[in-house]
């Protein structure tokens, strides 16, 4: 592996991409410093480390920012406002036929797509930035924090911050791009990957200053073990066979080629998580509005009991069924077996011993159908990780060896590795995975 690192930065035009992708990325984390306009710097740190131990409701924007969003940087909203963006119109495809007709146009519609993706981006943006604003007047944003958060609480202070966070949303989009265009990778996930990995030092080290060497050592143990489990699993495929029937077009024969369908175990990612995470997170929220209520309904109370911590048992049961419903549901919209038969019969495609048409669409479906629960399964046992962990041995709620962490970690790093090999192996190198 050390050879093949060597050969990256050997051929000139590879390092030139990783060199510029290093320099964003020290960029990205350099304006996730910065603090926004009229934060109080001083109170928001002396808030910050309480706040990050007890969780709260915008504890998984915050891993997604790399702590950003409670410290109030520029870059607090971090990725996730392009996340969400994007899983709305991934969703809105299947439902809107004029999306759905701008994705079969190829390149020029998937443009267009991006666009949107873009501009809702920027709304969602404003939106979230104008809550967290509005919290931090308030300060509610903090969970026991009584320090004024802000210099000032007057309307043109929040507008500036508004636009302040709005805008560093755009800028991190544009580096994205950037990086996609002109590095190695998806430049929106190695983002994300960069804001994760960045709480991941301090996680560990603060749990080796609260549980001692023992608790610390094994959990390093134990994580490289579930690292290797989700590896295995990430990389397992069930791949269908396919031949291609030869034809004569004009005074060339084409086809009599065979191939695969890549099915994969885990054909969701990580997108089941995150929308089980969005809504477990409401009961949390209505919580956190009722907090300066001196006698809050009894709902209210069972609500705080049950569903803020994440530790009790109804809530680890909920959020565990909640992911399988939405990883057969990604699933299902994500991937046509319709589609993919029909594809199959016109290009004379066949699967052998299944005939074309209707009997490959039953196929397909039998398949997926089967191959998608063990996927979400495991995405489920992996997100409740940091749940029992916190439930055993009262962790922090941001625990590094589990849940969205994990999965993108492993997700991102393996997706970069295969693109520097195939690249070295283009160069006739060997690549990392042999």
């Amino acid at each position: 592996m050390l050879g093949a690192f060597a050969n990256a930065f050997r051929t000139p035009d590879l390092r030139k991409k990783l060199l510029f992708v290093l320099g964003i990325v020290i960029l990205f984390r350099l304006g996730s410093q910065v603090p926004a306009p009229g934060v109080d710097v001083g109170n928001v740190q002396q808030c910050f480390t309480q706040a990050t131990e007890s969780g709260g409701i915008y504890s998984l924007i915050n891993t997604f920012s790399g702590g950003a969003l409670l410290q109030l940087t520029i870059f607090a909203l971090g990725i996730m406002p392009y996340i969400t963006a994007s899983i709305i119109l991934q969703l809105l495809v299947v439902v809107i036929p004029r999306l759905e007709a701008l994705k079969k146009e190829g390149q020029a519609g998937q443009t267009k797509i991006t666009q949107y993706t873009r501009y809702l981006t920027l709304a969602l943006a404003v939106l979230q930035g104008t809550g967290i604003v509005a919290l931090a007047r308030s300060n509610q944003l903090l969970q026991g924090c009584q320090l004024d958060l802000l210099y000032d609480d007057d309307v043109i202070t929040a507008l500036i911050m508004v636009i302040t966070l709005t805008a560093g949303t755009a800028i991190i989009m544009w580096l994205g791009e950037l990086i996609t265009e002109r590095g190695i990778g998806n430049g929106m996930s190695i983002l994300i990957f960069t804001q994760v990995v960045a709480t991941f030092p301090a996680t560990l080290w603060q749990l080796r200053q609260t549980k001692g060497w023992w608790i610390f050592v094994a959990t390093i143990v134990v994580g490289f073990a579930i690292i290797a489990a989700v590896i295995f699993i990430e990389q397992a495929q069930r791949r269908i066979p396919v031949q291609y029937a030869r034809r004569m077009v004009g005074r060339k024969m084409f086809g009599g080629s065979s191939t695969y369908i890549p099915l994969k175990v885990n054909q969701a990612g990580i997108i089941p998580v995150i929308f089980a995470s969005s809504l477990l997170y409401l009961p949390a929220l209505i919580v956190q509005f009722n907090q300066g209520s001196d006698n809050p309904p009894a709902w209210v109370q069972w609500v705080a009991v049950h569903f803020v911590r994440g530790d009790h048992p109804l809530y680890m049961a909920v959020f565990f069924l909640l992911i399988l419903f939405f990883t057969y549901f990604y699933v299902s919209i994500t991937f046509n077996p319709e589609e993919v038969a029909d594809n199959m019969k016109k290009y004379g495609g066949f699967i052998p011993g299944i005939r074309a048409g209707k009997p490959t669409e039953q196929y397909l479906n039998y398949v997926l159908s089967r191959i998608t629960l063990p996927g979400a399964l495991y995405l489920g046992i992996i997100a409740l990780i940091p749940l029992v962990a916190l439930s055993l041995v009262n962790a922090n709620q941001n625990f590094p060896f589990g849940g969205t962490s994990l999965l993108i970690m492993v997700g991102v790093a393996l997706d970069t590795v295969k693109q520097v090999e195939s690249q070295l192996q283009q160069r006739n190198y060997e690549g990392f995975l042999r």
